[in-house]
């Protein structure tokens, strides 16, 4: 802090609860990544583990660790209620190669008995506060996640980009316009064409463009890499058994093989158990398949409600129209089933009524 000049004690603790939650320095009795000024012991996180090593630890990585914990029988390495949490969830998703985990896990905690008690128990605390900065407790901000550049260029969208070097700086007149080119990009004649002296803008211009900014980052729809992975995963094992390059059906493969066989199979209306099995998937998947269709609208029928099915296809059909059919097809749809007293009126609320 000497040699930042920094004499404030509460920015002193800011910048070092700035450095403690990117994992270089962690409490020793707590797990929760920021500084304290309260007499707590800090640890410096050994270099293996420092983020600027550019660490993406995987899931089967931290199932391997939250294993090892588990076969460790100490009072202060018992995994926290959202550790076991995590760890059944991986062990879900994982199952194919648990046992694989389990091994490494296992060898993992054997190498770290033969080890000095002491260099044992730091070992322990530096892994500890390694997983703590990419899987931190609940309602800590994992700081892994967030990509500070990434955040500048959000919020300077319209930076000046550089034109070239060694350009001259030449006025081009325009009207009362004047406009200066130079190595900083187009700036306008009264701007010293350098960024550094760039005159601040008004605090209330500044403030609105950043109430603009946050609105738009709350309305961003984020989702990690690994609930990504994790559902395509569950995706690929449960169509499986309807990949004809992994499970090779009946009859043979049309991508390679000459017999045609199965295309006209799943185009045709004859019902296998394959084919039915895959209906249970997903609204999607049986109403992509045509005798998956026609079993679904004559239950529908049997319920007096075949009107949603009906309407639901042709608006569909009309999707896929030529643009000077469009106009014909929608009066149709609209005298069918939405107009006062059509032969196949749905259910709509007044708002969407209204609409259309």
């Amino acid at each position: 802090m000497k040699n930042l000049s920094i004499e404030d004690p509460a920015e002193a603790i800011h910048v070092g609860s700035l450095i403690a939650a990117q994992g270089y320095i962690f409490p020793i009795s707590d797990h929760v990544l920021t500084l304290k000024d309260d007499g707590t012991f800090y640890r410096f996180q050994a270099p293996y583990y420092w983020p600027s090593n550019c660490w993406e630890p995987e899931n089967t990585d931290y199932a391997i660790y939250l294993c090892k914990r588990t076969m460790q029988n100490k009072a202060r390495l018992e995994l926290a209620d959202y550790e076991a949490e995590n760890l059944a969830r991986l062990q879900r998703a994982f199952a194919r190669k648990w046992e694989f985990i389990f091994m490494q896990a296992e060898h993992q905690a054997r190498i770290d008995r033969k080890q000095d008690k002491t260099e044992r128990k730091i070992l322990d605390s530096q892994e500890r506060a390694f997983w703590d900065v990419h899987r931190p407790v609940p309602g800590c901000v994992n700081t892994t996640e967030m990509d500070i550049r990434k955040c500048r260029r959000i919020r300077n969208p319209h930076k000046v980009k550089k034109v070239g070097r060694g350009l001259p700086l030449t006025s081009h007149h325009s009207g009362a316009a004047v406009c200066v080119w130079s190595v900083y990009g187009v700036v306008e004649e009264g701007q010293t064409s350098s960024p550094a002296h760039t005159p601040s803008r008004p605090a209330r211009k500044t403030t609105k463009e950043d109430i603009s900014f946050l609105n738009t980052q709350l309305d961003r729809h984020c989702m990690k890499m690994s609930k990504v992975a994790e559902s395509l995963m569950s995706y690929t094992e449960q169509f499986l058994d309807h990949d004809p390059f992994v499970c090779p059906p009946e009859p043979s493969n049309p991508w390679i093989s000459e017999d045609c066989s199965l295309w006209d199979l799943e185009s045709s209306n004859e019902l296998t158990q394959r084919r039915v099995k895959k209906w249970g998937f997903s609204l999607d998947e049986t109403l992509r398949d045509p005798a998956g269709r026609d079993q679904f609208l004559k239950f529908l029928e049997s319920e007096f409600s075949s009107e949603n099915l009906r309407f639901w296809l042709a608006v569909q059909d009309l999707k896929r129209r030529p643009l000077q059919d469009v106009p014909g097809r929608a009066q149709e749809i609209w005298q069918e089933f939405l107009a006062d007293g059509a032969p196949s009126a749905i259910n709509l609320d007044s708002h969407s009524y209204e609409r259309t």
